[in-house]
Order: structure tokens, then sequence, then C-alpha cells
């Protein structure tokens, strides 16, 4: 039986667990590259580490395995952002309108749970201490980058085609990706669309936050050192509805 504790990393140990956990999903899973991994260590480290808050799943019966840490969301409010700073999501998305707005914002990112605890209530534990922290901290807008798997858009241009045409973001919130790597989404003509089909292409993740009300900006991203096609998805705490979001889906949801 599944035994969970969530919490913020309370040392550089646990903080380490999740690299490592991070290098195991990133980089062994979706083959991703950075100047900053520690292949000897198998550890998945960027310079923005140092200021996030990071949030651990525990399962409590696996403690000798990684600490027990299974899963991992990376959290920045804005008043913990350093002088000088910059948000990771600004390495692909102009933020100015979310950075001008006067709310509290806070940034969610490197998201990952080990492969063995997808599909139960892992996501459904995380998020229950982002709900925590987003209360606790008076915070009103949630913004990230979500990914597609790989970098070919015409195997999902439904998908990325139903996202710009249902959920795209209202224009105080808008965000817009940055050239040369910004691909547009409406790539096929919305009465050609599958509807069905391209929201089963669309990533558990991704669905989790539709769910509970959330958008996306304006423009993909393809990142090619992550592999993947990168999306901003943005959540207005005021509209979104927190206690909804569910577990991870499998993919023919």
């Amino acid at each position: 039986m599944n035994n969970f504790t969530v919490r913020l990393a309370r040392d550089s140990y646990e903080v380490k667990a999740a690299q490592h956990l991070r290098y195991e999903v990133f980089i062994n899973e979706m083959g991703a590259t950075s100047n900053l991994v520690d292949h000897e260590s198998r550890l998945e480290i960027d310079k923005f580490d140092e200021y996030f808050d990071h949030l651990l799943l525990f399962d409590n019966n696996k403690l000798e395995i990684n600490m027990g840490v299974v899963g991992v969301y990376r959290l920045l409010p804005d008043y913990k952002l350093p002088t000088g700073a910059s948000y990771y999501s600004e390495v692909e998305y102009n933020l100015e309108k979310l950075e001008t707005s006067g709310r509290k914002i806070m940034e969610l990112g490197r998201s990952c749970i080990h492969k063995s605890y997808r599909g139960g209530a892992a996501l459904t534990h995380l998020w229950s201490g982002i709900s925590d922290y987003v209360q606790r901290h008076g915070i009103e807008i949630l913004f990230g980058v979500a990914s597609f798997p790989g970098t070919d858009t015409t195997k999902i241009a439904a998908s990325l085609s139903l996202l710009h045409k249902k959920y795209l973001a209202p224009e105080n919130l808008m965000v817009t990706a940055k050239p040369p790597n910004n691909q547009r989404m409406d790539l096929v003509d919305w009465n050609e669309v599958d509807r069905v089909q391209a929201m089963k292409q669309i990533p558990p993740l991704i669905k989790a936050y539709l769910r509970i009300g959330g958008f996306v900006g304006k423009d993909a991203y393809i990142d090619q050192s992550f592999n993947t096609i990168d999306v901003c998805m943005l959540l207005d705490v005021n509209r979104a509805d927190l206690k909804r979001l569910s577990v991870y889906k499998k993919e023919n949801d």
C-alpha cells in the first residue's frame, strides 16, 4: 500500500534526490541534454535550482531508494526571484504581461514522477502540496512550461491546433514564445481536426492543467536540448479549481 508524504526539500541531500529523479526521467527516458548534467553522479542540474523551492513526494515504504523521492516539482514565487535573475520560462517565453500584472505570480517547473508511480495518486499528492503552498503564499497566477515528447510538430499538429482554438489565454495573461524556436499552433484547419483523437495525444500533465481551468500561451516552443515541444501553461487561481486536479491519466484518457 502506498504511504506518501509531500513537503519541501529540507537540505541539499534532498535536492540532490530530486535532481537524481530528474536525471532518470529527463536524461534517461526523454534523451534530454544539458551542459550542467552530472552524468557521473546521475544528477540533472541547472542554474535555477538554487533559488527554487523543491516540492518532493516521498514513498515512505521505499526510503532506502533515492531517499524515497518518487515525484518532484520546482516552485518559485515572485518574491523569491533574486534581483536581476529571470524565470526558467523566460528562456522560451516573453512573460512581460505576467510580470507587470501587479498580481502575485509563481513559476512551476521540472515536474516529473518516477515511471512506477504514473497512473496512480502521485500527481494528486503533489498538487495537494502545491495547493497548500499557493494558499499559504497568496499566489494568484501560476505559470510554467509543459511538454510534448519529441520535436516533430507534424505528429501533434491536431493537438496543438486544439490547444490554440479552445484554450488560448486571455489577452491580459498572454505570453508569447520567443524566436527562433517559436512554432505556430494553428497548424490544422479547425474543421478538419479530429477533436477526440487530438485530445488523446495531449500529455497527461497538460490535460490535468486544462481540467482545472488552465490556458496556454501563444505559440509552442521547440526545445531541442530537451527533445520536446513546449507550451506555456497558465492558471488564474481565482478562476481555477485546484481541487479538481486528479491523478495522471493514461494517454488514451
